[in-house]
């Protein structure tokens, strides 16, 4: 059966959320995004004429999820958050933050036409979406390969 898990070492990770929305109709929808945890809430980038921006300004509801799978050291952690998210103007500070878990800590280091073109820190259009979790459920289903002793505590 899966086990619980401390969630903010797996968030601290530069692992992918698995953002999902819906649409007008009830469409689902999902997309592939950075992220970062601070203050109990989920923040990704995005601008403000993205698609998911736009679903969210007519629904809220969303949902994340976020898997570090290990297959060789047996490791297999699941969190899922589930509630509603908002859309806010960028935070250069906080956008820093999260492009410096993906990218390193050294700015100086981070590709000039990646922070140029796609992931601009001073863009007028740039957005964070917001997930602020009411629910957050872990497992740790590590135990694929060890049977009921865990790979990962």
């Amino acid at each position: 059966m899966p086990r619980a898990f401390d969630l903010e070492p797996v968030l601290a990770m530069p692992l992918m959320a698995m953002l999902a929305t819906v649409t007008d109709d009830g469409a689902p929808r999902n997309a592939p995004v950075w992220f970062l945890w601070e203050e109990g809430a989920l923040w990704m980038p995005s601008t403000a004429g993205a698609s998911t921006v736009r679903r969210l300004r007519h629904e809220r509801r969303a949902a994340a999820e976020i898997v570090h799978f290990d297959n060789g050291a047996g490791v297999l952690l699941h969190v899922g958050m589930r509630g509603a998210a908002g859309v806010v103007a960028m935070q250069p500070d906080r956008f820093r933050r999260l492009l410096a878990k993906y990218l390193g800590p050294d700015e100086g280091a981070w590709n000039p036409w990646f922070i140029e073109t796609i992931a601009r820190i001073d863009d007028p259009d740039g957005r964070l979406i917001r997930l602020a979790p009411d629910s957050v459920f872990t497992n740790n289903v590590s135990h694929f390969r060890t049977g009921s002793a865990l790979a990962w505590p």
